[in-house]
């Protein structure tokens, strides 16, 4: 079972994702190159050291809410009843994260921003490397939850081609969520990729 985080903690996650999503709105406003991490700070409202403290630039702290998404699916994986199919209990994470997400977007947000920002994080040339990085993370994070359920080496062969497949699919999904017209739920995609996850397959 996963431990509940202390107060410490949890302040630290939050001030982490204020500031993610302060430089998420600037550079949806402005582009990526119009944004400083003085201006992310503000939007934030912390200094600029605390910025540094808790990311390298300003690239990544955008990415973060694509790790800290896979980073919160494997905490949800661990916790879902070991007795659930594996895939089963992948889909069910999926949409417990999501909830989380929209729990996490600024109070009063609305869906267009942060739309928005899952467009910026994946069209921005600037933020290729950074998402490439935070990919590797994400299936690194799920390979590990995946290992502990089946009671294996995150290194095993099995392992790693599920994580993979796993964040296909979450990739997939968001692909289809931003392209689909008219368009669709995040949630309905997400029962829509595993439903066809699970033709291809059995």
């Amino acid at each position: 079972m996963t431990e509940r985080p202390n107060l410490r903690d949890r302040r630290r996650h939050e001030t982490r994702v204020d500031i993610s999503w302060a430089a998420v709105r600037l550079t949806v406003e402005r582009g990526l190159s119009n944004v400083t991490i003085e201006e992310i700070a503000r939007e934030a409202g912390v200094s600029p050291r605390t910025v540094n403290n808790y990311f390298s630039s300003k690239a990544e702290a955008i990415v973060a809410r694509h790790q800290d998404r896979a980073r919160g699916i494997a905490d949800h994986l661990r916790a879902r009843p070991a007795e659930e199919p594996l895939w089963t209990a992948l889909r069910e994470a999926s949409l417990r994260q999501l909830d989380v997400d929209r729990g996490d977007a600024p109070e009063g947000a609305p869906d267009p921003q942060w739309t928005a920002g899952v467009r910026v994080m994946i069209a921005e040339p600037a933020l290729a490397g950074e998402f490439l990085k935070a990919n590797a993370a994400a299936e690194e994070a799920l390979a590990e939850a995946i290992a502990e359920r089946l009671g294996a080496e995150a290194s095993d062969l099995r392992v790693q081609l599920i994580a993979t497949t796993a964040g296909g699919v979450l990739r997939a999904v968001i692909q289809e969520w931003l392209h689909a017209s008219p368009p669709k739920d995040l949630a309905d995609v997400v029962h829509e990729a595993f439903d066809t996850l699970a033709d291809v397959l059995p």
